[in-house]
C-alpha cells in the first residue's frame, strides 16, 4: 500500500494568513509545506504591513502605496483588494498570467459604490485606492465565491454595518463555509440571513497563539484517483473529519462511481482508495460546488464503463487555463472520447487510455491530471510545462516517485 501525508490546504492556508495579519496579538500560522499561491499571500500580506506602519509613524503624510505582486493567485488578489480598501491604503496589484482577465466585474462594482477608486479592469498594475464605506453589497452567487470571502474578511473593519446579499444560487458554498469558520476562530463573527451574510462593524481580529493549517482535500483527491486507477491501494493521511473545504465530496463522488474507498478520519485522519477499474460506471455529476475536481473526475469518467456527464460548470473556462477545454484536449489526446458542452464535459468510458504527450497549459490541476492518467494508460504519458505544479503542490511529482507512482510519466 503506498501511503500520502498530504500537504497543508491552500484554501485554509491563504485564509488563515491573511486573519492573523489582521489580528491585534500574535498568531503563528503552522504550514509545513506552501506553494507559489501561498507565498504570494504572505508576500502581499507583509507589503501591507508595511505600508500600515509608515502610515503611523508619517505623522498625517501619505504613505507610499503598498506593491502587492500576487502572482497567478486568485485567492490572493481578490480577497485583498476588499481588505486594502478596508484598511484605507494604497494597493497597486501585480496580476500575472490569465488572472486580469479573469472575472472581477460584481466585486468592481459594488466596491466602486461604496468609494473605492480602482484602474480599470484589466490593467497592470491594478490601483486600488480610497476607503471602503459599510453597506449592502449585492454579489452574484454564481460567478466566484471568492468575492464574498474577500468582503467577508473586510466588513468586520469598518466602523459600521453591512450585508453581503448573495443572488441566486451561490456555487461553492463549502468554500464561503470555510472562510467564515476562519474568521470565527479569531474572534469575528458573521450571521446568515437565509442566503444572505450580516457583518457587523468594528470587530477586532483576535487570533489564537498557533494556527495549525489542515490538510488539502482538493490535492488529495488526486491520490485517490490513482489508487483506483492503479494496482495498489493509495492511502492518504492528515485529513480534517470536521473540514468545511467542499473538495471533501470528492470521497463521496468516487464512491458513486463505484470505486473503492475507505475512511478512517476519525482516528486516523485517514483515506484509503483500492483499486477499481473493473468496478467503475459512469455517473452525472453536478460541479457547481467542485469546479476544482471536474479533470480528476472526468479522468475517472473516461475509464470508467457507461458515459459520465459533467454539468453546471461553465466557471471553469476562467480558471488558469479555459479548464473545460483542456480537460477535453488532455483526455481525448491519451485516447478517451470526450465531447465538450458548453458548461460541462460528456465522456464515454473506456477501460484504459492509450498514452501519448500533453501540455499542461499552465495550469497546475491539468498537469496532476495527466500524471494520473498515466496509471490508466497502456503506454508512456510525457507531460511538457509540467511545473505548473508549483502553484499549489511543488513536490508533487516528487511524492510520486517516493511511492513509485511515476513509472509510465515522461516529464518533457
Amino acid at each position: 500500500m503506498k501511503e500520502i501525508q498530504i500537504i497543508p490546504s491552500k484554501s485554509d492556508a491563504h485564509r488563515a494568513l491573511i486573519c492573523a495579519a489582521l489580528s491585534d496579538r500574535d498568531c503563528r500560522v503552522i504550514c509545513e509545506e506552501t506553494s507559489k499561491d501561498i507565498e504570494a499571500t504572505k508576500r502581499c500580506l507583509a507589503a501591507i504591513r508595511e505600508a500600515l506602519m509608515q502610515r503611523r509613524t508619517r505623522d498625517g503624510e501619505t504613505p507610499a502605496a503598498a506593491h502587492l505582486y500576487c502572482g497567478e493567485s486568485g485567492s490572493t488578489f481578490r480577497f485583498l483588494i476588499p481588505v486594502v480598501a478596508a484598511l484605507g491604503i494604497t494597493g497597486v496589484f501585480h496580476p500575472e498570467g490569465r488572472l486580469p482577465q479573469r472575472p472581477l466585474t460584481p466585486l468592481y462594482e459594488e466596491l466602486t459604490a461604496h468609494g473605492v477608486r480602482m484602474s480599470p479592469q484589466g490593467d497592470v498594475p491594478f490601483l486600488v485606492e480610497g476607503q471602503l464605506t459599510p453597506g449592502e453589497f449585492h454579489i452574484p452567487g454564481n460567478v466566484s465565491s471568492q468575492f464574498i470571502s474577500g468582503l467577508a474578511f473586510a466588513l468586520p473593519l469598518l466602523e459600521g454595518d453591512s450585508r453581503i446579499v448573495v443572488e441566486g444560487n451561490l456555487e461553492s458554498a463549502g468554500y464561503v463555509d470555510m472562510t467564515r469558520n476562519v474568521i470565527r476562530r479569531f474572534g469575528v463573527s458573521i450571521h446568515s440571513a437565509g442566503n444572505d451574510l450580516i457583518v457587523k462593524g468594528g470587530q477586532k481580529y483576535r487570533g489564537p497563539a498557533r494556527y495549525r493549517v489542515e490538510g488539502d482535500w482538493s490535492n488529495a483527491a488526486f491520490w485517490l484517483v490513482m489508487g483506483l486507477l492503479g494496482e495498489e491501494p493509495v492511502r492518504v493521511t492528515g485529513l480534517n473529519a470536521d473540514s468545511a473545504q467542499g473538495d471533501r465530496a470528492a470521497v463521496r463522488i468516487l464512491k458513486k462511481f463505484g470505486g473503492r474507498i475507505t475512511e478512517d478520519l476519525e482516528t486516523e485522519g485517514s483515506v484509503t482508495a483500492w483499486p477499481s477499474r473493473d468496478t467503475l460506471h459512469g455517473i452525472t455529476v453536478d460541479a457547481g460546488p467542485i469546479p476544482d475536481m471536474v479533470p480528476a473526475l472526468a479522468l475517472v469518467g473516461a475509464v470508467s464503463e457507461g458515459t459520465t456527464e459533467i454539468m453546471n460548470a461553465a466557471r471553469l473556462r476562467i480558471k488558469e487555463s479555459d479548464r473545460l477545454a483542456t480537460t477535453c484536449e488532455l483526455l481525448s489526446g491519451l485516447g478517451a472520447d470526450v465531447t465538450e458542452l458548453p458548461d460541462g464535459l460528456r465522456i464515454r468510458g473506456r477501460r484504459g487510455l492509450t498514452g501519448g504527450s500533453c501540455d499542461g497549459c499552465n495550469d497546475h490541476r491539468i498537469v496532476m491530471t495527466a500524471a494520473a492518467a498515466s496509471l490508466a494508460a497502456s503506454g508512456k504519458v510525457g507531460i511538457s510545462g509540467w511545473q505548473a505544479v508549483r502553484k499549489s503542490y511543488p513536490t508533487f511529482f516528487r511524492v510520486m516517485k517516493e511511492n513509485d507512482l511515476d513509472g509510465n510519466i515522461l516529464l518533457l
